[in-house]
């Protein structure tokens, strides 16, 4: 059956996140509060960040000491060293580098700015320099979360972690789900019909990207602290599969 619409909604309450939190336990906080209870198929979308703080992801940077690499990388780009270091630490080559700008391949397979590695939400300015990575296997991650979180609830849920990429040919950052479980992440439609009865030849839909970018207009990029969204109301086909078969392999990227 299509999707005839779609909820979306924040969960109220989020406290700011540390590590070793049960972000389960928060997450459950949050559904009390709305005043939900979820249902089968319905989709929690958690911000990268939260997931990234829980799992002990935070750097101080005054415990980095930058590579010869990283500081004449650094120089070139004119960013911090020490952040530098922590972008090539987590990425397998640089793409591109420019004043302000370091485009990596990440050992994740993304292709983004900085390895995903963020500052912004992360901790106070007034205390230490903080830095805040990507998870180590955001699939993983999720699956833990949809496992914990469908049996609290007795509903089959779907997980999603998303993030904020930039894109190559479009200005502006859009949400992405970086780690994925429940659901069809990459849903293949080739062999299907259109509304004629034209079988379709290359179309393959990133399905959790685009619940990934619904969630992220919901849970902003700035001071909104409305990190965990729930979406209700879809509707797919296929099986399930993670983030990573969103990552184009190497041998389908004209680009590269």
């Amino acid at each position: 059956m299509p999707t005839r619409a779609v909820e979306i909604r924040a969960l109220p309450g989020i406290p700011m996140v540390r590590a070793g939190d049960d972000l389960v336990s928060i997450i459950a906080g949050g559904v009390a509060r709305a005043d939900l209870a979820p249902r089968d198929g319905d989709v929690l979308v958690v911000a990268q960040k939260v997931v990234s703080k829980a799992e002990g992801r935070s750097v101080d940077l005054a415990t980095v000491t930058p590579s010869a690499e990283a500081i004449k990388l650094a120089a070139e780009i004119q960013k911090d060293p020490r952040l530098v270091h922590l972008i090539l630490s987590e990425s397998v080559r640089v793409v591109r580098a420019r004043p302000n700008v370091l485009i990596v391949e990440h050992k994740l397979g993304f292709v983004m700015a900085n390895a995903g590695i963020d500052q912004s939400n992360v901790a106070n300015p007034d205390g230490p320099q903080m830095a805040l990575l990507l998870p180590v296997d955001p699939d993983g991650s999720a699956e833990k979360l949809r496992a914990a979180l469908s049996r609290r609830f007795g509903a089959k849920l779907a997980v999603i972690i998303n993030d904020s990429f930039g894109r190559a040919w479009r200005r502006g950052t859009c949400g992405v789900a970086v780690g994925a479980a429940g659901l069809p992440s990459l849903m293949d439609l080739r062999g299907s019909p259109d509304l004629f009865g034209r079988v379709l030849q290359v179309s393959i839909t990133g399905h959790a990207d685009e619940i990934a970018a619904a969630a992220s207009l919901v849970q902003g990029q700035g001071a909104e602290g409305q990190p965990v969204v729930l979406v209700r109301g879809l509707s797919w086909s296929g099986p399930d599969n993670n983030a990573h078969e969103l990552v184009r392999p190497a041998s389908e990227d004209m680009f590269r």
